[in-house]
Order: structure tokens, then C-alpha cells, then sequence
């Protein structure tokens, strides 16, 4: 080593170049600690294929033909044997009886009027066989005369014309006497109608029994086999639905009994908001899941009913529905397990396509009142804004803006912008 050397390598120019290295390294190491890094995402790849938007609601099945088999007048209807899903075959199972009511109970007022009515007609019923007497003797009388002027015509003592006024006169007693005695028959009659509103229930159970021999009493015992019942009988064949009597009880008319149906005969009926009703169109598919078995079913729309009616949602709001009839296409056998008024999910598809050009919905965004999405080019997030066609839940068909094929981010943070170096998330 030279003195030119030594004399550079000095301790001061030695402290100098310490300084610089630690410098340079320190700055280096910034430099990558803050050198923009890629940023992770969620990449997806445009595709081409079907896409559909339906109206999911739920629905419930239905018998399409329910029969109710109603009291034909009010009296007491005898208890129902039947249980819910017995078989019936039309004109031939009983499933109901009806016996007349019995009358009520007489207060103290109503008793004393119909005890008067009673004595009224008791006192009319006699007067009218008094009029009966008197008509009788009447004619006896009249009957009488004649006999004898017919005897003094005969040996010319009298005229004819005598005979005829006396044979007139017999004729008119004949029919006064026909007058009084129809009108006994009517008061007799109005007195029988007035002593029966007297009857009372305990009196015409105690009449009924002691009237009864030792097999009627055990008819009585046994209401369904009363004669004076009027069996109800199945309209069709099918099964039972529901029970709205099963033990004995006071009905009126009109009152339901029974519902009965064919459960191999099933419909589905959905009730949609107006303003989704007007979408559906007779013959829509439809697509029934979450019913309870494996797989979804298929089903057509076979009636958009044309009346709305009002219902009140779980939030207290009042909305407009509309019922949607479905059919099913699966054939019975895939559907067995389903019965009257069971629930399911309906979705009804409103429109489909097996061409459309899919963006999943989460990689959309609004930027000044259109749609774009990042899209992913040399490594880096490119703002794109795009023209959508149909939405549904999931995906959205897009006609202009990206193509099949491209790389689009979904979930995008808010650290990925314009610009800005993406990396595919492991």
C-alpha cells in the first residue's frame, strides 16, 4: 500500500462511506416497503349459456274439486264415524245423519199464550159441534117434511111445485150440515196445532219411550238407525278431507259437515303481487321445490285468475294478490306424497334464454347512473361500464360493454379502483 493510500482510506473518509451504505440500504428497503403492491381479488371469467328470471313465492296445494256436504235443514246431526282420508264412494257411504230438533223449552210467558190458544181452540171446537147438531137436526127435520108431502103428491093432494121447494130445502140443509162439519174438522185440527206448541222436549222424549216396546227402545238407543234420520250420502268418489262435526251437535241448515275430494287430483295456487301477476302468462313454466321430497317438480301455469283481492303482510301492510293456478307436469306417481293444502315453493319463470352473456350480480356497480364492472387486463382492474338486459337473483345478462370470455372482478373492495394492479386471490 502506497502512502497515496493510506492517506484516502482515512478514519474520517471511512465514517463517510458507513454513513452512505447505511443510507443507500435504508432507502432501498423503503422503497420496496412502499413500492405499490398487487392487490388480491376475486376474479371470474365471463360465460355463455342459459339464464332465466322467475317470480318466487310460496304457494300451497289444492284438490281442484272440493265438495262440502252441508245440513239439508237444522236439526240434530248424529255423530260422524268417518275419519280424515277414509275412502267414499259416491251414492253409497253415509257419512252423515240428520234427525229433526227437538222444540225448545217454554218459558212462563210463552206456556200461559199457548195455554190460552189452546183453551180458545177448545172452546171453538165445541161450537163448531154445536153447528154440527143444529145442522143435523136441520136436515132431519127437512128430510122428514118431505118424506110426508111426497106421500100427499102422490094422492094429488099438493102440487109439484110444492115437492120441489121441499126437496130444495132438503138439498140445502144437506150441504149446511157438510159446512158444519168441515168446519168442526178445521177447529178440531186448530186445536191439535195448539196443544202441540205445549210440547216440550222431556215430555215428548217420556211420550215416545212409553209408546215403544222392547225392540223400538233399542232404536232409540241407537240414533244412527232412526227412521225418522236423513242420511247424507258422498256426492263422488274420493276421500275425506276434513270433519266440521264429529260429534253430535245442533246444526242448521247449511251448516257444513263434510269436505271430500280426489287428493290424486291436485292443483297449486300461488298468490303473487299484482304487479308480478302481470308478468305470468298461461302455459309459463314453473318449478315447484322445497315441497318435502327429492328433487324439484315441474308445473305449468294453467290460470292467471283476472280479480285481485286484499291481503295484509307480516308487517301490517296491505297488498294486492292475485292467485296463480299451477298443473302439474310430473306425472302423479312423482308427487304421491303430497296432499290437500300442503306447502311448497314456487318459482315461476317469466323469461329464459339459453344464449345470454352472464355477469354475476356482485361484480356490478354504479357509476353516474350505469352499470360497470372491473375488468381484469394486464394485471390491472379496468373500470368498464356495460348494458344489462334481464336480472334475477343471481346473474344479469349483459348486451354491450364486455364479452365472453373476459375476466371480471367480483366483490370488489374498496381498494381496488381504476388503475390499480390486481393478483387472482388464492
Amino acid at each position: 500500500m502506497t502512502d497515496n493510500d493510506s492517506s484516502f482510506f482515512t478514519p474520517a473518509r471511512r465514517r463517510e462511506f458507513a454513513i452512505a451504505g447505511v443510507v443507500i440500504i435504508l432507502t432501498l428497503a423503503l422503497t420496496i416497503a412502499f413500492w405499490p403492491q398487487a392487490i388480491p381479488a376475486d376474479f371470474t371469467t365471463i360465460e355463455r349459456g342459459h339464464m332465466a328470471v322467475t317470480i318466487d313465492e310460496e304457494g300451497e296445494t289444492r284438490v281442484k274439486e272440493v265438495y262440502v256436504l252441508s245440513a239439508p235443514f237444522s236439526g240434530r246431526a248424529m255423530r260422524i264415524d268417518a275419519d280424515v282420508g277414509d275412502v267414499v264412494e259416491r251414492d253409497k257411504t253415509i257419512l252423515a245423519s240428520i234427525e229433526p230438533i227437538d222444540p225448545n223449552l217454554l218459558d212462563i210467558r210463552t206456556r200461559a199464550q199457548a195455554e190460552a190458544v189452546v183453551k180458545a181452540a177448545e172452546e171453538a171446537s165445541h161450537l163448531a159441534s154445536a153447528e154440527v147438531t143444529r145442522a143435523q137436526a136441520e136436515l132431519d127435520l127437512a128430510v122428514a117434511e118431505l118424506k110426508r108431502n111426497e106421500t100427499l103428491f102422490e094422492n094429488g093432494t099438493i102440487s109439484a111445485s110444492r115437492i120441489d121447494r121441499l126437496r130444495a130445502e132438503a138439498q140445502v140443509r144437506q150441504a149446511q150440515l157438510e159446512t158444519a162439519t168441515a168446519a168442526f174438522k178445521m177447529r178440531e185440527f186448530e186445536l191439535e196445532t195448539a196443544r202441540a206448541s205445549l210440547i216440550e222436549p222431556l215430555q215428548q222424549m217420556s211420550e215416545a219411550t212409553a209408546s215403544l216396546g222392547e225392540g223400538d227402545q233399542e232404536v232409540t238407543e241407537n240414533p244412527q238407525n232412526k227412521k225418522c234420520c236423513l242420511p247424507v250420502t258422498a256426492p263422488v268418489d274420493g276421500r275425506v278431507l276434513r270433519l266440521f262435526h264429529e260429534s253430535e251437535s245442533v246444526v242448521t241448515a247449511g251448516e257444513p259437515l263434510i269436505e271430500i275430494g280426489d287428493p290424486t287430483n291436485l292443483e297449486i295456487v300461488v298468490d303473487l303481487l299484482s304487479t308480478d301477476a302481470v308478468q305470468v302468462r298461461e302455459g309459463s313454466k314453473v318449478i315447484i321445490h322445497d315441497w318435502g321430497g327429492d328433487g324439484d317438480l315441474q308445473g305449468r301455469v294453467r290460470r292467471v285468475e283476472p280479480f285481485a283481492f286484499t291481503k295484509v303482510s307480516a308487517l301490517g301492510i296491505e297488498e294486492q294478490r292475485v292467485n296463480v293456478i299451477v298443473d302439474f307436469v310430473d306425472p302423479q306417481e312423482a308427487w304421491a306424497q303430497l296432499g290437500h293444502a300442503y306447502q311448497i315453493d314456487a318459482s315461476i319463470i317469466t323469461w329464459e334464454t339459453d344464449d345470454a352473456v352472464k355477469v354475476p350480480l356482485s361484480a356490478l356497480f354504479r357509476i353516474e347512473n350505469e352499470w360497470a364492472v372491473f375488468l381484469v387486463a394486464e394485471g390491472r382492474a379496468q373500470e368498464t361500464k356495460v348494458v344489462l338486459g334481464k336480472l334475477n337473483d343471481l346473474e344479469a345478462e349483459v348486451s354491450d360493454g364486455i364479452s365472453e370470455g373476459d375476466v371480471v372482478i367480483v366483490h370488489p373492495s374498496d381498494r381496488v379502483v381504476d388503475g390499480v394492479r390486481v393478483i387472482a386471490r388464492p
